[in-house]
């Protein structure tokens, strides 16, 4: 499996993925994020699914660039573009994956700003080629492991929210990925986009450089939990007295 997370807020897009790689019992790393860009012109794939159709749609698409890439003004055109990628990639390898007992499996996070883009954009694309634009009511995707980092998005993630807050709890939620699936772990690489800036900044961080912040994270939330009223639990605590 794979985390992959696309936050979009006012001020510009925070992308995280990790770069664990699982095929059967083989563990390697590799990474997950797609990046191209000139002047006033970026945009960044992450995606989730089968290696060799996310190679092959990678591929092809990258093709495409090199001959059609001054038509796309804005990044949904890109976004179709892609698409169409994967539709080929279906088209050529869905029925002998199928026989090998496998299934077709591609969904990518796509962003960035093109030059006639109004403002950054976020774009989650599914395996059959169609895609959700990412919007100010629900501002962040997760493809791959969702489950674990949503809570403490859904808990603090506003669309006004600062790109340095979106980080951090972008973080948060890769962590709480990472501890509780196998298959999600270091190193990360980040994407930030930020409005207007026609720009696309990249780091990669290992386990190493945020060791510290998951384990200060940690003990935060003992602490919290630690703090928290007991008046509520006499209910059903007076009851064993009763006994």
């Amino acid at each position: 499996m794979t985390f992959c997370l696309g936050v979009k807020v006012a001020k510009g897009i925070v992308a995280i993925a990790d770069t664990r790689i699982t095929s059967g019992s083989e563990v390697s790393s590799n990474k997950k994020v797609f990046v191209h860009q000139s002047q006033h012109h970026s945009l960044f794939i992450m995606t989730s699914g089968l290696r060799s159709v996310r190679d092959k749609a990678i591929t092809y698409f990258k093709e495409v660039l090199e001959e059609q890439d001054t038509k796309f003004d804005k990044l949904y055109k890109a976004v179709n573009a892609f698409g169409d990628m994967v539709k080929r990639v279906a088209a050529e390898d869905k029925a002998s994956l199928r026989e090998a007992g496998l299934s077709f499996n591609l969904s990518a996070v796509i962003g960035g700003q093109l030059e006639k883009d109004d403002e950054h954009k976020l774009y989650m694309l599914y395996p059959e080629g169609n895609w959700i634009e990412v919007t100010e009511g629900s501002p962040f995707i997760i493809i791959g492991q969702p489950n674990y980092g949503k809570p403490i998005l859904y808990r603090n993630l506003k669309y006004n929210t600062s790109l340095q807050e979106v980080l951090k709890l972008g973080f948060l939620a890769f962590d709480s990925t990472r501890v509780s699936a196998n298959d999600v772990d270091f190193p990360i690489d980040v994407i930030l986009c930020e409005k207007d800036s026609f720009k696309i900044n990249e780091q990669r961080y290992e386990k190493a450089d945020l060791e510290q912040i998951s384990y200060q994270w940690n003990a935060l939330l003992n602490a919290s939990v630690q703090k928290l009223p007991t008046d509520w639990m006499e209910p059903i605590f007076s009851k064993s007295l009763e006994i």
